[in-house]
């Protein structure tokens, strides 16, 4: 007899990475099996059964492999949010904190249009700031936040915390880091 697979059935687990004591959790095992990727894009789109939006963006990169299928399943225009450089158009771009520094995102700045509701698409809440970053960038821009969805959240590192005023919902919470 068979057992249903869910999607934290595969996620790989690698102990002492980037650093000892830490638990990476690792999403390509999710991405090479095509029943752990539909399992994934659809536990991710059932998040947003009824929550008005017009438009998905994805944070690179994952948030790209993520929210695209999303987009695509349900009719709606996809936004790359992008590392500073790579995109050829006006931007508007914010600074977020990282573990050890900090880093910068970018959008397009006729990409989102004031009113319109925009869901934000992640692999993973950690700290929370660079969905926060992108959430920013939505606001400036005179959209609303609709949701934020994430296939995984790391819920020591208190990401949540920076969210608290937005709509957010995973798949799959961890207790630790």
């Amino acid at each position: 007899m068979s057992t249903k697979k869910t999607v934290a059935d595969y996620i790989i687990d690698i102990p002492d990475f980037p650093e000892p004591g830490i638990i990476f959790r690792d999403i390509t095992g999710v991405l090479n099996d095509a029943e752990g990727l539909r399992l994934a894009v659809d536990e991710m789109q059932s998040r947003l059964e009824g929550v008005e939006f017009d438009k998905i963006i994805g944070l690179e990169s994952r948030g790209f492999l993520l929210g695209m299928p999303i987009a695509y399943n349900l009719g709606k225009p996809f936004v790359p949010v992008r590392k500073v450089g790579k995109l050829p158009r006006t931007t508007i771009r914010k600074a977020y904190d990282l573990e050890y520094g900090t880093a910068e995102i970018e959008v397009h700045a006729d990409d989102i249009r004031p009113g319109e509701k925009v869901v934000i698409i992640d692999d993973l809440i950690a700290t929370g700031g660079t969905i926060r970053a992108a959430a920013d960038i939505v606001e400036s821009l005179g959209a609303e936040v609709a949701c934020m969805v994430c296939l995984l959240e790391l819920k020591g590192l208190n990401g949540r915390a920076v969210l608290e005023k937005y709509d957010v919902k995973t798949v799959i919470q961890y207790e630790g880091k």
